[in-house]
């Protein structure tokens, strides 16, 4: 079975996450910058847990100067995920990361962006749409600004609204006057939860912020009830199983929780998250979950109808992107 090339739907990446190592370190030398510490002998992100990683993950982020680095990142990335037979992705991006939340910046960033996704539509065949992220480790009130930005640019190709970063900074009720305000506004939400925070961190994220998804969420999984809720509610969990594992948010490929949650019910999804960060790609994910689960066609089918189902993009992308998976 050819994992490669079967056409996938992806709806958890950050697009700096997405950033090959070899693109970082090129911007690095054009711009000065000695980054080679984030870096290991051969070539690839070196960190040692989780919190060194966002700082890894940041370090990286300096780089990216300007609305024409982050075309290029975008390309780059597009370039990557449509190799591995990604025909439509959903990235996080932030206003943080694109201007320092002002919104005059934070449109500039955005054409860069809907360019390189716009030629990568055409050349390419995958389709891009974005999700704008607070950071949740720099705080709720530091979201205002960024939650605002996502407001005023809901539309086309920013589609929905969420939360990633330090899953432990904070509770979900403090950053839930930002996602009342995105909510008002008519996006769609999503957030991290349950990566590591365990069962109270997703069982309080639907409660307070209401969210349509789910990333990672495999923490549910300690309390059963809380897995029934999810599946009656028909929130979807955005799952990144090779992620979490590299991470040691689950002890092996054998003890990820993918394939109980699903039969339990739950709508489930696979995506890569960071993958130069964790030594994966879609097809490495699709690989995995073939000889550690023995999905097979059927299987991934039908993951990637839940995906296009929980995706945030309109119903005219939506009908696009079934025609480019051709399944039933």
């Amino acid at each position: 079975m050819n994992f490669q090339d079967m056409p996938k739907v992806e709806l958890h990446t950050h697009l700096e996450g997405c950033a090959p190592p070899e693109f970082i370190r090129m911007l690095a030398k054009e711009k000065g910058l000695d980054l080679s510490g984030i870096f290991n002998a051969d070539g690839t992100y070196a960190y040692r847990d989780f919190d060194h990683f966002l700082q890894v993950y940041e370090a990286a982020c300096t780089t990216l100067q300007g609305p024409q680095d982050f075309y290029r990142l975008t390309k780059a990335v597009l370039e990557e995920s449509a190799r591995h037979g990604v025909v439509y992705q959903e990235t996080f991006i932030s206003p943080d990361f694109c201007g320092g939340g002002d919104l005059g910046a934070w449109r500039e960033y955005l054409a860069a962006m809907e360019e390189a996704a716009a030629e990568a539509d055409r050349d390419l065949g995958i389709t891009l749409r974005g999700i704008v992220t607070v950071i949740r480790h720099f705080g709720p009130e530091a979201g205002k600004p960024a939650a605002h930005c996502g407001v005023e640019t809901f539309g086309g190709f920013v589609r929905g609204f969420g939360m990633a970063g330090g899953e432990m900074v904070g509770r979900p009720a403090d950053y839930s006057y930002l996602f009342d305000q995105a909510r008002e506004a008519g996006m769609p939400l999503h957030c991290h939860a349950g990566e590591w925070g365990g069962p109270s961190m997703v069982q309080e994220t639907l409660d307070h912020l209401k969210v349509d998804r789910i990333g990672h969420g495999i923490g549910a999984i300690d309390d059963p009830a809380l897995v029934q809720r999810i599946a009656d509610s028909g929130v979807t969990l955005e799952v990144c199983p090779g992620s979490n594992v590299f991470l040691g948010a689950v002890e092996s490929w054998e003890a990820h929780p993918i394939q109980k949650l699903r039969d339990a019910g739950v709508k489930v999804t696979v995506s890569t998250d960071d993958p130069p960060f964790f030594g994966t790609t879609m097809t490495r994910e699709y690989e995995m979950l073939n000889k550690t689960f023995g999905w097979t066609k059927p299987d991934f089918d039908e993951v990637n109808r839940t995906a296009l189902a929980a995706a945030f993009c309109d119903d005219a992308t939506r009908q696009t992107i079934a025609k480019r998976l051709d399944i039933a």
